[in-house]
């Protein structure tokens, strides 16, 4: 049994659409579908990988996301924070080592 299916839906937000639910589901779940991730995402959105991750990106900041699925969006939110960090740590070395010490 899906993990899908033995959650039961939650309403949805009305400023969420068919598609952002969807994706939100989607990425809740994708590792579900065989292959590389941006095959499915091809294949079920008929979105491009920077596309679908733009998306994605203005879910994260809506609280119509946050409402749909609360966990979701705050571990997507920490990933992204989190990657985010480590790259401006790789571009400029010393902003993130005098932001270590504050």
């Amino acid at each position: 049994m899906a993990s899908s299916e033995a959650r039961p839906k939650k309403p949805a937000p009305r400023s969420l659409t068919d598609r952002d639910m969807a994706i939100l589901d989607f990425e809740r779940e994708w590792w579900q579908h065989p292959g590389a991730k941006e095959d499915s995402i091809r294949q079920v959105f008929g979105l491009s990988g920077a596309r679908y991750y733009q998306v994605l990106g203005a879910l994260l900041v809506s609280e119509a996301a946050l409402a749909y699925d609360p966990m979701l969006v705050k571990r997507l939110l920490r990933i992204k924070n989190e990657r985010s960090s480590n790259r401006q740590a790789r571009i400029s070395p010393e902003s993130a080592k005098n932001s270590d010490e504050s």
